[in-house]
């Protein structure tokens, strides 16, 4: 599947910069690219994204940044309206959730560092996995952290990273942090930054290798690492990040940063377009960035934060699987441009490893991909995640059959929208219940690719209602096959 609009200028995600953002990725991963606001200039147009402001403490001190609460008038990242508990973030996900349909990744940015907040964010993801299970999670870190968290942001389902790096020169490095909290130690100078350089390559390293999309965050800061940031963009490329976002400093004496203080200037627009074209020739860019903060709600560029205070989460909320249900046939409208409101229009739910092929167990599935298939194609609108259903060798005996049918009947709940699952193999019991809840059970396209065997099977459906169907794969819509 294609993901990003072919009117997207030279990286396919409206991005500048050297190549296709595509060809180094999945078809799956071009698709969560695609629907990411912040990682594709066409889904900040048609997609929200929502910040949690979780995780109040630091690890690093950086001389840009000043963290301030109950700050209502200031739009730049370490700002923050209101530091929430996990549990109050998860009601007002929820909350948010019900009314942006638009909602399609919820991330924790702040105030501080989310993983100086282990526990505080780690609760937040896991709450936020079960209770929106059609959500995308995101997170955005320094990286000193990184390395001993990958598998358990992997496990909880965590798709895209935003690693801030600054400087690979341990010497320019050291002007911009002044000192590291790693270990139980504080670290300045330029040991304190040839750890945090070695963590942050591990990190990205380590998250790449595991199929995570890395976007990288630089502050563009004149006179400092201005010269520097095009090496910044070939290495880090080389670590497997698949963008690069040049940020220029923000440095305004009233906000209390160092070097606000010291009267480090701000660069200007040109400087911002010059560095960003040469860090081009290594890998693309991010043009459309906001700088948002770290309580952002809404489309990039209109936050809405401020319409959903704590004291408006309501006490007792909605079952979210009806929201859920409308939620997808909005988005399937905004993917398919409104073709997904016609009567021969559906949703289908896929078992795929990488969005390459269908070749996964029923039992076995963690996410099933979502495409809404119309005249507008085969368009992929997100993914829900799912426990498996058959844990394990002992999961479907006699003696687990009650647990064993409650975890099939939450999964066909999760997917009583959809009218085909497509999967490698299937059981009976699980068969006859999708059948049951008017899901057609699809194995003919085993191990074949997702794109035709969706369309084959959307062929035949026209055929049997005597409505000839054809799956365009026009490429000037968002991801059709």
């Amino acid at each position: 599947m294609a993901s990003c609009d072919s009117s997207s200028t030279n990286s396919g995600c409206g991005s500048t910069g050297a190549g296709d953002i595509n060809a180094s990725l999945t078809p799956l991963q071009a698709d969560k690219a695609a629907l990411h606001p912040c990682y594709s200039r066409n889904a900040h147009h048609r997609y929200a994204r929502m910040h949690l402001a979780v995780a109040p403490a630091c690890n690093l001190q950086c001389h840009y940044c000043n963290r301030k609460y109950d700050c209502s008038n200031e739009s730049r990242p370490g700002v923050v309206s209101e530091v929430l508990t996990p549990a109050q973030a998860i009601a007002k996900a929820r909350q948010v959730a019900a009314a942006l349909p638009q909602l399609s990744v919820i991330g924790i940015a702040g105030p501080g560092d989310p993983l100086a907040n282990i526990a505080r964010t780690f609760k937040t993801l896991e709450g936020l996995r079960l209770a929106l299970p059609d959500i995308k999670l995101c997170l955005s870190t320094n990286g000193l952290a990184l390395p001993d968290v990958v598998d358990r942001l992997v496990e909880v389902g965590v798709d895209h990273v935003t690693v801030t790096v600054n400087a690979l020169d341990v010497d320019i490095a050291a002007q911009i942090y002044p000192w590291l909290w790693v270990d139980g130690s504080r670290l300045e100078g330029r040991e304190a930054a040839a750890i945090l350089l070695e963590r942050q390559q591990a990190g990205i390293r380590l998250l790449t290798a595991r199929g995570v999309l890395v976007k990288i965050n630089s502050v563009l800061i004149p006179g400092i690492n201005d010269r520097h940031l095009p090496a910044v963009s070939e290495k880090v490329r080389e670590w497997g990040a698949f963008l690069h976002n040049v940020m220029p400093l923000i440095s305004r004496p009233e906000h209390g940063t160092v070097f606000g203080l010291r009267g480090q200037r701000e660069p200007t627009s040109a400087e911002v377009d010059q560095v960003r074209d040469s860090c081009g020739g290594s890998m693309p860019q991010m043009a459309h960035c906001q700088q948002c903060r770290a309580d952002a709600i809404g489309m990039l560029g209109e936050d809405r934060s401020q319409s959903f205070p704590l004291s408006s989460v309501p006490a007792v909320q909605a079952p979210y699987l009806p929201i859920l249900r409308e939620r997808a046939q909005i988005q399937a409208g905004i993917a398919s441009q409104g073709e997904s409101e016609s009567a021969d229009a559906c949703l289908v739910a896929v078992a795929t490893r990488h969005g390459i092929a269908v070749d996964e167990h029923f039992g076995h599935v963690r996410r099933f991909q979502i495409y809404s298939v119309s005249a507008a194609g085969i368009i992929s609108i997100g993914e829900r995640f799912t426990p498996p259903f058959c844990t394990d060798k002992n999961a479907c005996e006699e003696d687990n059959e009650r647990e064993h049918e409650q975890r099939l009947d939450a999964v066909v709940d999760l997917l009583a929208d959809v009218a085909a699952v497509f999967c490698a193999r299937i059981g009976m019991g699980p068969w006859q219940r999708l059948e049951q809840a008017g899901i057609e059970p699809y194995i003919k396209g085993a191990w074949q690719p997702v794109a035709a065997t969706v369309a084959q099977w959307w062929q035949q459906r026209g055929a049997l209602a005597g409505k000839p169907h054809t799956a365009r794969t026009d490429p000037d819509i968002q991801g059709v096959a």
